[in-house]
């Protein structure tokens, strides 16, 4: 109860200080920026050990890569570009209106919530920080209680380099956190799954507060006929198992030609023996980490094992020290639509991969499902790629490689329909946090007092009203 009453004291103190200074200047708002950057830089070795002490074992590269690497190129991307993105935006008001002004002025909305998850703990919670902080508001970040090394040290660090006015992390269980989604922000971002999705818009529906949602779902990749074997499995190897399979816009299952079904099975092995040539005992291959998510995994095994699949081991099970483990790469033949493996997203390191008549029936079965977080193709055909941007749904496509359409700040990053809701990211998470504000500037020589009462037909006419 104590850190409950708590969260909402830091609410009241910082809608106080955002009432009175709610416009920011750039200077302000780029200082800000640079101290988060600052936060993250001067720190990255403790950010390593903390999610590796969380999760077991966390590849260092992986952490500075995803975690790290990318919060520095946001924040340093945003800073660049935020004084024209504040800028006000003229726009057209019609020839009828003349000499009258218009323009779009975007200002911040105030307190913005952040509830982020725990696969990637650090970059997940400040990314939409650096967005809303560059529109010009105050930020509370609630991170996940299944990550508690990181949290501490993230709300230690946020106290060195922030007032709390301006950016807080609020720590807490479970409870803490749907206190947390039921404040009354001006602006709430979830990242999670689609279940908590569910509970989070709930409660932010009490009060109205917009609410982003940053979810995951199936994302399918499709290896097309002109594709290089070789080439598909490389990318496709990385962008599954970074993270031990933990990535919201991991290759969820694989579609390939039945044809080609085998050759394409041997080179993801290939692939997998040269990323890890010593199985889940390299230091470059992470864990799974809570015995809950795990069990639900195993589970997906079993049952696709049980109903006669063909199950590829790539590794061995590893146990770890702390109680945790590694679960190998596995790849998954031909699982049927009633499995839970293709039921459900799986959020680790098990592939299912299977064969398809041709790509018009890939396109299909995309279709027929919910719509994805991510779709991944791989192809040359121009006519195909324009096929797939035009008649399939995703939160973003990537041709020819896997999840770096996450790592453009430029990109707007967002789920539709069951994979979430809105997108932030550079000038789009500016957008998001901002109010697009409707200005009309009347001109003192406006002809517009010749349209009211007694109304003049004739002019009427010569306006076309």
């Amino acid at each position: 109860m104590r850190h409950v009453h708590a969260s909402q004291a830091l609410l009241d103190a910082q809608r106080h200080a955002f009432d009175a200074a709610p416009y920011p200047s750039l200077a302000t708002r780029r200082d800000r920026l640079t101290r988060l950057a600052t936060l993250t830089r001067r720190h990255r070795d403790e950010i390593a050990a903390a999610i590796s002490a969380d999760v077991g074992h966390r590849a260092e590269m992986e952490t500075r890569v995803a975690e790290v690497a990318t919060v520095l190129q946001g924040a340093r991307f945003t800073r660049r570009k935020l004084r024209r993105w504040m800028r006000p935006r003229r726009r057209p008001v019609g020839w009828r209106l003349l000499p009258a002004r218009a323009k779009v002025h975007y200002q911040p909305l105030g307190v913005i919530g952040i509830i982020s998850p725990a696969n990637y703990p650090w970059s997940l919670a400040w990314l939409p920080a650096i967005d809303a902080l560059a529109a010009g508001n105050r930020v509370m970040i609630k991170p996940s209680e299944n990550t508690p090394a990181t949290s501490a040290l993230m709300a230690r660090l946020a106290a060195r380099y922030f007032a709390p006015e301006e950016l807080c992390v609020v720590e807490g269980d479970a409870e803490v956190a749907r206190h947390f989604s039921a404040l009354p922000f001006d602006h709430l971002l979830f990242t999670g799954s689609a279940t908590i999705g569910r509970e989070v818009s709930r409660a932010a529906a009490a009060n109205l507060t917009p609410v982003t949602l940053e979810l995951g779902g199936k994302s399918p990749a499709l290896v097309a006929t002109d594709a290089d074997l070789e080439k598909a499995a490389e990318r496709i190897a990385f962008g599954k198992w970074l993270n031990a399979g933990r990535t919201c816009i991991a290759p969820d299952y694989v579609m390939v030609e039945a044809s080609r079904l085998e050759a394409f099975l041997k080179a993801m092995q290939r692939q997998v023996a040269r990323f890890y040539p010593e199985g889940t005992a390299s230091r470059d291959y992470s864990s799974v980490p809570g015995p809950e998510h795990r069990k639900r995994l195993e589970y997906q095994l079993h049952e696709a094992r049980n109903h006669g699949c063909r199950i590829i081991d790539l590794g061995e099970r590893l146990e770890l020290p702390d109680g945790g483990a590694k679960l190998p790469p596995t790849l998954v033949v031909d699982p049927s639509d009633a499995l839970a493996i293709m039921r459900e997203e799986i959020f680790g390191p098990w592939l299912p991969v299977l064969g398809v008549r041709d790509m018009n029936a890939a396109i299909a079965r995309v279709q027929a499902g919910h719509r994805p977080l991510a779709l991944y193709a791989f192809t040359e055909d121009a006519a195909l790629r324009q096929r797939l941007l035009e008649q399939t749904h995703s939160g973003g496509v990537v041709f020819n490689d896997t999840l770096w359409h996450n790592a453009v700040p430029a990109l707007p990053f967002g789920g539709i329909g069951e994979s979430g809701s809105g997108a932030y990211h550079g000038e789009a998470g500016f957008q998001r946090f901002s109010h697009a504000r409707a200005v009309f500037i009347q001109s003192r020589r406006s002809p517009v007092g010749w349209l009211t009462p007694p109304y003049r037909r004739w002019l009427l006419r010569m306006l076309g009203l």
